[in-house]
């Protein structure tokens, strides 16, 4: 067993209702993953946690389900946080968007401690899969642009992506693309995987991979 980061911690989020689905399958391999290469792992079905979404907390108080106990002892406690789900109408699933959605009550003070939250909300590594009948690529696109834009917002990395197709109970795996092993080595490379995002500002050497030759090589910060 590779043991490269057993002190990391990744939560696997399935916001599929199906647990035999295309999502949970995807997130499976992502787990299968991430405990070969030595991190410490955990599956959760988004269903067993959320059972309403975001009331207005000006009038009511937040749902009495377990949604606290997902997002405050499982999210973040973890360093990285991979969100499996299907596609509908082109975007996330409810039980996904809720699962961002309700955030807000825990960081915009009406739970205990929101600097604390906020503080422990950035700086993680965010990956997402998503599973869809259509291979078309752009089908995707929305939801890699929603978490790409929460991974800005909370200074996290959004280290990756995988889009598996099918349908049927875990039709996934006939996909050619081979998203299951797609997601295996993204739970494998979840806290390893190079990732930059650059700013005028930022520092970097003229090549984007390390390199033995000395001639693909140049000293840092030389703009490209």
């Amino acid at each position: 067993m590779n043991s490269h980061h057993p002190e990391k911690r990744l939560v696997v989020l399935v916001g599929s209702p199906r647990r035999d689905g295309n999502s949970a399958a995807l997130g499976a391999a992502a787990l299968r993953g991430a405990e070969a290469a030595g991190t410490r792992a955990t599956l959760l079905f988004l269903d067993d946690y959320i059972q309403d979404f975001l009331p207005d907390l000006r009038r009511s108080p937040a749902p009495a389900d377990r949604y606290a106990e997902l997002f405050l002892e499982q999210f973040l406690p973890a360093d990285g946080a991979l969100i499996c789900t299907p596609i509908y109408w082109y975007g996330m699933s409810a039980q996904a968007k809720a699962f961002f959605d309700r955030s807000f009550s825990h960081y915009a003070g009406q739970g205990p401690g929101p600097e604390r939250v906020k503080a422990r909300m950035a700086g993680k590594r965010l990956g997402l899969a998503v599973a869809s009948e259509e291979t078309y690529p752009g089908a995707a696109l929305g939801i890699v642009h929603q978490v790409q834009e929460y991974a800005r917002y909370t200074h996290s990395d959004f280290v990756g992506c995988v889009h598996g197709a099918g349908n049927l109970r875990g039709e996934v795996a006939a996909d050619p693309r081979r998203p299951l092993e797609a997601a295996a080595a993204l739970g494998a490379e979840f806290f390893t995987r190079k990732y930059s995002d650059y700013r005028i500002e930022t520092p970097r050497a003229r090549n984007v991979w390390e390199s033995s030759d000395p001639a693909l090589r140049s000293a840092p910060g030389v703009l490209p």
